[in-house]
């Protein structure tokens, strides 16, 4: 799987905002997160466009999650910056065919879909703000393997 520079840093903006006790300013998550001020800019008015966050103007304004934590998956926040979690050449896998040997590919597509999903919609912001990743995660994390 592969996450470009926007998720990552949408993530981190994310979760940030659900790990303060208020309304927060781009400047505050750009500083804190180490992004780039401008970049977060654009990656913020994508989440708020996307119904992830609120925004507000003004000496008393930032940003801060349009609903609970515990109900924003790290998939929807992907799905708002980069589309569906995974695509063959910008196709759903289930739109893609192959023919002959290579047939199978298919499969594989949809089963990294769902695998992706299984993971990336269990865990929420709420999940990564606390530090406490559910179970299954946990149990992949431990697996020496999984680091390499």
């Amino acid at each position: 799987m592969r996450l470009s520079a926007r998720v990552d840093y949408a993530l981190r903006a994310v979760v940030e905002i659900a790990a303060a006790a208020g309304p927060l300013t781009a400047e505050r998550i750009a500083r804190a997160q180490e992004i780039p001020p401008k970049f977060l800019e654009s990656i913020l008015l994508q989440l708020r466009r996307g119904g992830v966050v609120h925004a507000q103007r003004g000496p008393e304004g930032g940003y801060w999650l349009a609903r609970p934590a515990s109900d924003i998956s790290l998939a929807d926040v992907i799905r708002v910056i980069d589309g569906p979690l995974a695509n063959v050449r910008g196709h759903r896998p289930e739109e893609v065919g192959y023919h002959g040997a290579a047939r199978a590919l298919q499969e594989v597509w949809i089963a990294l879909r769902a695998s992706e999903r299984e993971i990336l919609e269990l865990v929420t912001v709420a999940d990564v703000a606390s530090g406490k990743l559910p179970e299954r995660v946990q149990t992949l994390v431990s697996d020496p393997g999984a680091w390499v």
